[in-house]
């Protein structure tokens, strides 16, 4: 585990490196972008950054912003510089799974006006493809959530709605999450397409596309990867 800690760390500072000064950021959420989240506290306070403002994807990231005295604002349709953030899965090319840690919808929304978004996780998130280790979160309304689930069952998803020390996970959205597993055949793209037209989702954790650079860390050091390659 501490193995583990070490090398999501080093991911983060690597793709940290890539922000300047009097850039716009996005941050994620999770174990490993709150590495990302600290070194840029510190290259601020070290004086090595100044004139940044950031963006964040979930409720605990913005706090912990605000300790570091990194600047935060509501998203807008102003286009971000950057997104740092980790995945849960990760494909050769680049599509991933995200939302394990709650934040999938607010992730979405801050990645998709990225002009970069960076990836960061350790080795363990390699996949050949999606849902080979992870469950596909998929964020649904409270109101009516045992009718959604029954139309997210009848497209074939199994799972279950998410708890967290035995009650339903609630997201900074006031929504649940239902983890779902599929055909190991499912088109990626057409099941993007099908999750989104059922009544009472609101998010995928399919971020298909949407990455531009992943930095990996592996026991010999950060791998640099690019979709395809």
């Amino acid at each position: 585990m501490a193995e583990l800690e070490a090398l999501k760390q080093q991911a983060a500072v690597r793709a940290a490196a890539l922000v300047q000064s009097g850039t716009r950021i996005g941050l994620g959420t999770g174990s490993t972008a709150r590495y990302a989240i600290l070194e840029l506290g510190r290259r601020l306070a070290a004086g090595e950054l100044e004139g940044v403002m950031a963006v964040a994807t979930s409720q605990a990231s913005e706090d912990l912003a605000r300790s570091l005295n990194i600047p935060v604002e509501p998203l807008t349709p102003e286009p971000l510089d950057i997104v740092i953030d980790g995945a849960d899965e990760i494909d050769p090319q680049l599509n991933l799974i995200k939302g394990l840690g709650g934040a999938l919808t607010r992730e979405k929304l801050v990645e998709v006006q990225a002009r970069r978004f960076a990836v960061i996780a350790d080795h363990t998130k390699l996949v050949s493809r999606l849902g080979e280790k992870a469950p596909l979160p998929i964020e649904v309304v409270q109101f009516g959530v045992d009718s959604t689930v029954e139309r997210l069952r009848a497209l074939g998803a199994r799972g279950e709605l998410r708890r967290d020390a035995g009650a339903l996970y609630i997201t900074d959205n006031g929504n649940y999450i239902f983890h779902a597993h599929f055909p190991e055949n499912a088109s990626l793209a057409s099941l993007e397409r099908s999750l989104k037209g059922v009544l009472g989702v609101v998010e995928t954790g399919l971020f298909l596309g949407m990455a531009t650079v992943a930095y990996v860390a592996t026991p010999e050091g950060v791998r640099e990867l690019h979709a395809g390659a």
